[in-house]
């Protein structure tokens, strides 16, 4: 008979196909937290930029978005892409770039939020009024931006943490409640 796991995933990107724990964000919630804020902000032209689609939390928060815009989502204001700086900058100047841009942007992450951010001032747009700008995971750089960047905060201390008690629960022959936090 096989030793049981001591291993938890933290914030696993694919679909669970093994018995492994898991601890991860609730990313399908962030995603309509964000697109919900943009549409109380009266935007109505809301372009979004995912992270890889293969990627579990990429589809999440996309999902999360749609959820929230329901049908006004415009297809043709969908990109997806690595969760790269660079990724958000050529989207976010393609998107910009239209005679019709979006009036907001809503990022799977904060590095593709802050590409976004670059590529407006590159086109002589001001944020917050040309555009708003969403990004995801309030990493520490998010602060740096002027005006400082709006974004979900993803609770990667309480994740660690979480994912730490499971393993030391493991560890010392426990059964966990639940397999996915």
């Amino acid at each position: 008979m096989p030793a049981p796991s001591r291993l938890v995933a933290l914030d696993p990107v694919g679909e669970p196909v093994h018995p492994t724990p898991s601890v991860g964000a609730t990313n399908w919630n962030g995603g309509i937290t964000a697109t919900r804020h943009l549409l109380d902000l009266g935007h109505r032209r809301i372009a979004v930029i995912s992270g890889p689609l293969d990627m579990l939390g990429a589809r999440a928060r996309l999902v999360g978005c749609r959820a929230a815009v329901g049908v006004r989502l415009d297809d043709d204001l969908v990109r997806s892409g690595r969760f790269f700086f660079e990724d958000g900058e050529t989207h976010g100047r393609d998107l910009l770039d239209r005679p019709d841009r979006p009036t907001a942007v809503f990022c799977g992450n904060d590095l593709q939020a802050l590409g976004v951010c670059s590529a407006a001032w590159q086109l002589g747009l001001r944020i917050p009024d040309d555009l708003s700008v969403v990004g995801f995971d309030n990493i520490d750089n998010a602060r740096w931006c002027c005006p400082p960047l709006t974004t979900v905060r993803q609770p990667l201390t309480e994740m660690a943490s979480t994912a730490a008690g499971m393993v030391l629960a493991l560890a010392n022959g426990g059964v966990l409640p639940r397999h996915r936090v």
